[in-house]
């Protein structure tokens, strides 16, 4: 079954069980500024500060869920609306996303459903580098999607390949490391030992395309009503 499927029919039937769907909630979902998601971090690297990702999020009773995309806009609409909502472009699929985080959020089935600001960053990159150190040794790591301040974190330490969609990257040198497009994602990934992969690839779709037998960890906000229902690793020490 498809990731997406999976996540509309725990939506679809938390609705019935709690009869959300016969009760008028609003979810809104409203455009993040670079200051508002991730405040005023030290680094200017960020891909929502550089502008190629934004941070939708979403509101529901009183929970906030969050989720990156690089096509953005307010939403208004119904808890029901929103879990028969077609995810046909990456607008849909993100405000899907924050949706299904703030309602797991609500519901206290998932955490860490904002993203960390200012200092906690390079923090959590550092904290990251430890993990796969004390986890897995010393193993080949594979970074799906750019995030800075890993990138440099786990290349200091590890054997690192990085792959990202945003075609200013791809190519350049980023801490001593060629950036690859996506088309070497599947070559990436059979060659490493271990896969950290962005929650972004559930609001961009890459996600449905990636088969790894290796073990796999997943960061960020956007994944974490994702791998909170399905069961999958995820870090993100310092979201709220």
């Amino acid at each position: 079954m498809e990731p997406y499927e999976i996540l509309r029919q725990n939506m679809q039937s938390t609705i019935r069980k709690l009869a959300w769907s016969d009760e008028e909630v609003t979810v809104k979902a409203r455009t993040l500024s670079a200051k508002e998601a991730i405040g005023e971090p030290e680094h200017q690297d960020y891909p929502i500060i550089k502008g190629r990702e934004r941070m939708m999020a979403a509101e529901f009773r009183g929970c906030q869920g969050q989720a990156f995309t690089d096509h953005y806009g307010d939403y208004k609409g119904s808890l029901g609306e929103v879990a028969n909502m077609e995810l046909s472009d990456n607008f849909r699929r993100a405000v899907f996303l924050a949706t299904f985080n703030a309602m797991l959020r609500f519901q206290g089935q998932a955490k860490g459903t904002v993203h960390c600001k200012d200092a906690d960053p390079p923090l959590c990159a550092a904290e990251l580098a430890d993990m796969v150190s004390q986890t897995y040794g010393n193993p080949k790591v594979a970074l799906v999607g750019l995030q800075p301040r890993m990138a440099q974190a786990l290349g200091a330490r590890f054997e690192l390949r990085v792959t990202d969609l945003d075609h200013d990257n791809i190519g350049q040198e980023r801490f001593g490391i060629t950036i690859e497009g996506e088309d070497a994602t599947k070559d990436v990934l059979d060659w490493c030992d271990l896969a950290l992969v962005t929650g972004t690839t559930f609001s961009n779709a890459t996600i449905s395309g990636m088969s790894c037998e290796k073990p796999v960890i997943f960061y960020g906000v956007t994944v974490a009503g994702a791998a909170a229902v399905m069961g999958l690793k995820r870090f993100c020490p310092y979201g709220s």
